[in-house]
């Protein structure tokens, strides 16, 4: 069995050389990916609970199948038979996987809404601003390629979805929810950071929040001058410095408001 997959891998790992950052390619796919996806999510915006239910579950399969698929190439072609737990699947952009499969079926409350909101305010933004750099997007290989394209630009559309329907991300709480969602998981990666440097002795850095220095651009300086446990206070501030600013433009596209404007009294 394990032959016939190592074959079977080994037959589709075409390499390629990477696409130019800013090259045609780039450029021609990033605008319109998001026009399609913003139009998309602007049509669907009406959708009963039960159809957007399904929509989120579906995007949900199609992620986490994917994903599956990407691990074993990942097993069979570039790790040679060995697992990379730098690529175990628990990054910021990996987290719509399981939140589309959870979040749906959840009673309507804090909870599904806080998911949802991370959705909005976290996974698109970084879904987003993975094509403002897109070192992680194009690769050496088609399929990691095409796979990392398709992945984040779904990102964006999940989180216009969830957006333009006003399930999350839009209401003064939800950033609150979404940013405790996103602490969490910050938590939940260190600790398996720490098990599996500490007690398997490989590396790994989910969240890039440490205790290895982060890999991300400006970041990674931070690392080295004053060490990862400076640098991650500064990372997590600055993500969700982004995510607040996002909410703060889609508050006030759909209210015409600032959400910490103070209304004012009638007399």
């Amino acid at each position: 069995m394990a032959n016939t997959l190592d074959a079977f891998f080994e037959s589709i790992a075409w390499p390629m050389e990477p696409f130019p950052s800013y090259g045609a390619f780039h450029i021609l796919y990033t605008l319109i990916g998001f026009a399609v996806c913003a139009f998309a999510a602007w049509k669907l915006r009406r959708v009963s609970d039960r159809a957007a239910r399904w929509i989120l579950f579906s995007i949900g399969l199609v992620l986490i199948l994917s994903e599956v698929f990407k691990q074993l190439f990942y097993y069979f072609v570039m790790m040679d038979n060995r697992y990379s737990w730098g690529d175990f699947p628990f990054q910021l952009c990996s987290v719509p996987m399981y939140l589309c499969l959870i979040a749906p079926w959840l009673k309507p409350g804090k909870l599904q809404r806080g998911m949802y909101s991370f959705m909005v305010l976290y996974n698109l933004l970084g879904g987003a601003i993975s094509f403002t750099e897109p070192s992680g997007l194009l690769l050496d290989h088609w399929f990691l390629t095409i796979h990392a394209c398709i992945w984040h630009m779904l990102l964006v559309f999940i989180g216009l979805f969830i957006c333009f329907s006003k399930r999350g991300g839009n209401q003064q709480a939800d950033y609150v929810g979404a940013t405790y969602s996103f602490i969490v998981m910050c938590v939940i990666a260190f600790g398996l950071n720490c098990f599996v440097q500490f007690v398997l002795g490989q590396s790994m850095n989910m969240f890039f929040v440490g205790p290895g220095n982060s890999p991300l651009i400006v970041f990674n300086q931070f690392s080295r001058w004053f060490g990862w446990y400076i640098n991650t206070p500064i990372y997590i501030f600055a993500v969700c410095l982004g995510a607040w600013m996002l909410f703060v433009l889609i508050y006030w596209a759909q209210n015409k408001a600032l959400p910490f404007r103070k209304k004012q009294k009638i007399s």
